[in-house]
């Protein structure tokens, strides 16, 4: 097949790049800057000049399928960005993929986009949970706004699927970058201790679902995808912070409603000051990994053949190769990956 895939020097599209020219199809990525095409040429696939947050016309080559990877993500910061990247950006790729003679396009969605304004726990939930395109949180808002988007150009040649992934995570990912610094500086804290029950999927289990939904499932519908194994917030800390030698240990926790509180006060804080930097708590951050969340993949496993081969195990020794000196594997990442 013919794929090009957006994201492709992020977390998900540097694991997805090599994974999709291996399997013998001719890999396509789209890329704005001259660093871009140089780290996709590095990943086994042939650069696209484009941006999607550009209003200049996007001319992709014929293709059979494109994979949109590409998000701007963040807990914090003004809404506008976040729609135009996300939500204009996906409108725009889609009328492209569609003109392009794609006859499927898998968008990566966001399990998030299921959390509602109030903090409610969540417990295995279904696709048919309905979701908040108006959540106060930008970046929820805006990838329930995208998912829309794509789920609605489901039509006869054009195949549309949205792929529903909880916390990402793998070498590069947001936890492993900021969670030194966090423990180091003494501003990390657990909310409720972290006891509850957090749905998580690797990165390489996100590309084998993607590698699925090329060919299977139904258009016009959303899948969640998870690890096979479930664990606990704190669990998943302790994991992450493992890998890097460090240790989560007794440290101290806060309620949900104080961390809330909290958040949204740094926001504001933020706002004022018109702070470009992220503040060490928000409102989002508190929603998104301070509650129990998580999520059944059956629909994924019986529809679109949907496994998780990689293990937790397997999860860990993923950062252990990328860090392995001489290995080339190096994670590159940016929280701003439009393209």
């Amino acid at each position: 097949m013919k794929i090009l895939v957006t994201g492709g020097s992020g977390l998900l599209g540097s694991r997805l790049l090599p994974a999709l020219a291996t399997a013998g199809h001719q890999v396509f990525a789209l890329a704005r800057s001259a660093s871009s095409r140089e780290r996709v040429r590095e990943l086994g696939a042939q650069p696209v000049e484009g941006d999607l947050e550009n209003s200049a016309p996007l001319v992709l080559p014929a293709l059979d399928a494109v994979v949109h990877a590409a998000a701007m993500f963040r807990f914090s910061g003004p809404r506008a960005p976040f729609f135009h990247a996300n939500v204009d950006g996906t409108a725009r790729l889609l009328a492209a993929a569609e003109q392009a003679g794609a006859a499927s396009f898998v968008h990566i969605s966001a399990a998030g986009v299921i959390m509602d304004e109030s903090g409610s726990p969540i417990r295995h939930a279904e696709e048919s949970a309905p979701t908040f395109p108006q959540h106060f949180s930008a970046y929820l808002a805006s990838k329930a706004q995208a998912e829309q988007i794509v789920l609605a150009a489901n039509k006869p040649g054009f195949r549309t699927i949205a792929l529903r992934p909880p916390a990402l995570w793998g070498p590069g990912d947001p936890f492993s970058r900021e969670l030194p610094r966090a423990i180091k500086s003494g501003q990390f804290a657990f909310i409720d201790r972290g006891d509850y029950a957090f749905s998580t999927c690797h990165v390489d289990n996100v590309v084998e679902a993607v590698q699925c939904a090329l060919t299977r499932g139904e258009g016009g519908r959303a899948f969640f995808i998870t690890d096979r194994q479930t664990q606990t917030f704190r669990e998943f800390i302790a994991l992450i912070a493992g890998v890097q030698g460090l240790s989560v240990g007794e440290r101290r926790s806060m309620p949900y409603w104080l961390a809330s509180a909290s958040g949204r006060l740094m926001d504001a804080v933020w706002a004022i000051l018109r702070k470009n930097s992220a503040p060490p708590l928000s409102r989002s951050m508190v929603r998104m990994i301070g509650r129990e969340f998580s999520v059944s993949d059956a629909a994924a496993r019986r529809e679109l053949g949907y496994v998780g081969k990689t293990s937790r195990d397997d999860g860990v020794r993923s950062y252990e190769v990328a860090h392995s000196p001489g290995t080339g594997n190096e994670q590159r990442s940016n929280s701003r990956n439009a393209n």
